[in-house]
């Protein structure tokens, strides 16, 4: 399996298969983020949908969780659904 230095946890692992998002930005999440980053994020970002009952038809919930998206992929402070603890390594 192919690796990546992975932004997120800082280390090499394995690479995603094929770019998550279409275009540029799916190219850029694949170079720089491993497949386990970005299954922690689908995790999350289910929660978010679930917890907020956002309606992705809506032009502003997608931008708001595609922020969201960049902002937990870049360990940044990211909106946490309530009673959410991230797993410790």
């Amino acid at each position: 399996m192919a690796k990546v230095f992975c932004k997120k946890f800082q280390k090499e692992l394995d690479a995603m298969m094929f770019p998550p998002l279409p275009g540029d930005k799916g190219e850029e999440l694949k170079q720089n983020y491993s497949q386990t980053a970005w299954d922690e994020w689908i995790k999350l970002q289910t929660m978010l949908i679930n917890e907020r009952r956002l309606d992705l038809s809506d032009k502003e919930n997608r931008k708001w969780l595609s922020e969201q998206m960049m902002l937990f992929l870049e360990n940044k402070d990211y909106n946490k659904p309530d009673g959410f603890v991230p797993l410790k390594d």
